[in-house]
């Protein structure tokens, strides 16, 4: 039988979630496994309160009975776990891959403690094989996408069938290839400086733990520096 790497790294992250808890849901392919990994613990009787990262991930949530809060009844959050499209030994993640980079930022920024799930191909030496999301404002887009390329990279509009994909928050989805990303951190003060992002897909010093899942059925944990 097959091992489910995602499944793996994921449920064991589940395990760091205790009672009393706020709990930030990720989105994603590897977060689905996590939420419904919690599901299964509410339903054993875990108290938890949770805000979800997508839409996705709320409906998912609401199917299995973890119990929601909006963003105005708390204030922040123990613990987020989501998942990342890449991520490095110094826990320098690319996310938005599932368009909700925006959202997950500000829940993971929130959280005291980050917590990363993934399989071990996105774990790299070097970010920027994986297209870097960048979230822009539709107005004016096409300069804004001049911008993105004059910082090395191609950058192309995300699209769903015929139509520009549209984020939960009613903005484009510029992917941007970089191939490799030299300094990360660099990049992202470049990116900030653009009128018309709203927000990009690295996060950096924001990851406490990966939980990284491996084919032979084993885990990397790879632990932080910050205190997050």
């Amino acid at each position: 039988m097959s091992i489910n790497v995602k499944q793996l790294a994921a449920e064991k992250a589940v395990e760091y979630v205790q009672d009393g808890m706020k709990v930030g849901l990720g989105t994603g392919s590897t977060a689905y496994w996590a939420i419904r990994k919690l599901g299964e613990r509410v339903s054993e009787g875990l108290k938890i309160t949770a805000v979800a990262t997508s839409q996705a991930s709320e409906d998912q949530a609401r199917e299995l009975g973890i119990p929601l809060v909006s963003f105005s009844e708390v204030d922040s959050l123990d613990l987020t776990i989501d998942g990342a499209d890449e991520l490095d030994g110094a826990l320098q993640l690319i996310k938005g891959g599932g368009g909700a980079l925006l959202r997950e930022k500000i829940v993971a920024m929130g959280s005291a403690r980050m917590i990363v799930v993934a399989d071990e191909s996105k774990a790299v030496t070097t970010l920027g094989k994986f297209p870097l999301p960048v979230e822009i404002v539709p107005f004016a887009w096409e300069w804004t996408v001049a911008d993105l390329a004059k910082l090395g990279c191609k950058p192309e509009l995300r699209r769903s069938g015929d139509e520009l994909y549209k984020t939960d928050n009613g903005n484009y989805i510029a992917d941007c290839r970089f191939e490799a990303i030299a300094s990360a951190a660099d990049l992202a003060l470049s990116l900030q400086r653009i009128p018309g992002v709203v927000e990009h897909g690295l996060f950096i010093g924001i990851a406490s733990m990966a939980i990284v899942g491996k084919s032979d059925g084993t885990i990397e944990i790879i632990e932080g520096d910050s205190g997050r």
